[in-house]
Formats: C-alpha cells, structure tokens, sequence
C-alpha cells in the first residue's frame, strides 16, 4: 500500500513537472510578440476630414467654418484609426514550435505627447499567425483634443492633426501602453507588465 501511495505521488509529481514546464514554454512563446504602431487614417476634427490635407490652408471655407466654432465652443472632437502592427516570430525557426497566437483581450493607452488621452480594450479574438509577418489591428480612437492642448490656439491644433493625420501624417508624436490577453492551451495569459509601443521599432515584453 505504501509503495502504491508513492507511485501515485511520483506520477503525481511528474505530472506537475510537465504542466509546468509546458506553461513556461507556452508564456515565453506569447512573449516574444512584437508590436509596432502603423498608419495614422480616416482622421476627423470637428467632424472635418483631413486625410487629404497639407496645411490649414488647404481647408475650404465650410471647414474653417466648422472648426472655429467647434473651437469657441470649447471643443474638438478628434477621430481616427490608429493601426497596431503585430508579429508572431514563432514561425519554427531558432527552435521554437510554429505557433498562431491569439489575442483574446487588449487593454491599451494612448499617449499623445506624452499625455494620456484616451483608455480602452479590445475584446475580440485576434489571430496572430506564426509566419513572422504583420498582423494590422485597428484601434478607433476618440477623444476631446482641447480638454489635453486647451492653452493652444486653433490654427495649433489644426497643424497637430494635420501632423497625425493629415496627408503626410504619422503615428510618431503617439505612443501606446498595451497589456495583451493570449490565449494558451493552459487558458487566457495576461502580460503581466506594460509593453511601450512606438512607431520607430517592434517591440516585445
């Protein structure tokens, strides 16, 4: 009887072992994620689309219209599409499984010049293939930009989302603070730190 009982503890023990040893492995494959942050589109200012513009020159009367009176009414209305660029290396290589990752949940924060402007999460089932290529996650994003840049003036703010989002615009004066959710055969794993996305580089935990 006493044999059996260490037998049991042994299979027991070993059991852990592996299941341990499986979810390190399995933690350290959704580590090596990488992010990036894209292209900055379908940008909005008082409801004025500048996609197309290069100067506040370029807006026509309406628009300007629209603009000054959203402004003396003491707000900004700013929307866009922020794209979040994803990259699964665990394609086989360097001996690591070829692995889809699957993005169950993002909690993410926008910076805009280095001040926190907006918060949410994506709660949505996103595949991220092991094949080593860009996977575009697109964030839409909303804020009050005059609640953050209220000591600015209008033609200030207009040439700042004209830097965002205008023709030649980009994602760098943006930074994201992601915490991803991915889901492992031992059930959804949370990052447990912050990852600082930036558009200069993929970055991972």
């Amino acid at each position: 009887m006493k044999r059996n009982k260490i037998l049991v503890l042994l299979v027991v023990l070993g059991f852990v072992g592996i299941s341990c040893s499986g979810y390190i492995d399995a933690f350290k494959n959704i580590q090596r994620l990488q992010f990036k942050l894209g292209k900055v589109h379908n940008f909005k200012l008082a409801e004025v689309a500048i996609g197309d513009k290069l100067n506040p020159s370029d807006l026509g009367v309406l628009d300007m219209a629209k603009l000054v009176a959203a402004f003396s009414s003491g707000t900004l209305k700013t929307q866009f599409t922020l794209d979040l660029l994803a990259k699964n290396p665990n394609d086989g290589t360097g001996g690591t499984p070829n692995t889809s990752a699957v993005i169950k949940a993002l909690e993410w924060k926008l910076y805009l010049d280095q001040k926190e402007v907006l918060q949410g999460n994506l709660n949505k089932g996103i595949e991220i293939p092991g094949v080593g290529q860009e996977t575009v996650i697109p964030i839409e994003i909303s804020f009050d930009m005059m609640k953050y840049f209220s000591g600015e003036n209008l033609n200030s703010l207009i040439n700042l989302a004209l830097v965002l989002g205008g023709k030649q615009g980009s994602s760098s004066r943006l930074e994201l603070k992601i915490k991803p959710t991915v889901d492992t055969i031992f059930g959804p794993i949370t990052y447990p730190n912050e990852i600082t996305v930036i558009d200069k580089e993929f970055r991972s935990q």
